[in-house]
């Protein structure tokens, strides 16, 4: 779905409820994602003092591999995003609106919903997802070895200096 500025000029406003299929795009884009369910996408784009409001809601289910075993794992996305476009004219004696706010500043005569909703939810995806069943699953170990977690690491390196905060850590092994 795309829209002219010209024409969201003159509506001022245009509300969407769309069911969108953009897999290929998805896949073409990050080799991370191994599939798509159709996207519900719900929203508004306006039209009000130069700038371009879109507003919307994604629903959909993206199929990542799994961090620990790259089995594939469904991850549902609920994201609401609000996103301020405007021309580079309209801004160019603006610098303090630049300044506050986070706007996209339009390198065409388009507002692309599709890439909008592209780029939206590459950014969603997590740096680490497992399966259920990984989850409650212990982490590999070996005889001398064992991974730990973020915060099993963080536990043992507190230990470690609570150790070494006693007074008395010089005198350890003086009388072996």
């Amino acid at each position: 779905m795309k829209w002219s500025l010209n024409e969201l000029t003159k509506k001022k406003q245009i509300s969407f409820n769309e069911k969108l299929n953009l897999r290929d795009d998805l896949l073409k884009r990050s080799q991370e994602i191994l599939d798509c369910q159709p996207i519900e996408v719900k929203g508004e784009i306006a039209y009000d003092d130069d700038l371009f409001y879109l507003d919307y809601q994604i629903k959909t289910v993206l199929t990542l591999p799994s961090s620990r075993s790259l089995k594939p794992v469904e991850y549902p996305i609920d994201l609401l995003v609000n996103e301020i476009f405007a021309t580079e004219e309209s801004l160019r004696g603006n610098q303090e609106l630049l300044d506050n706010d986070l706007i996209i500043i339009l390198d065409k005569d388009l507002i692309s919903l599709d890439e909008s909703i592209t780029d939206n939810l590459l950014l969603e995806i997590p740096l680490q997802i497992f399966a259920e069943d990984e989850e409650a699953e212990e982490l590999p170990a070996g005889k001398f070895w064992s991974v730990l977690s973020e915060e099993d690491y963080a536990k043992q390196q507190e230990e470690k200096l609570e150790e070494k905060k006693s007074p008395f850590d010089a005198l350890n092994g003086l009388f072996d």
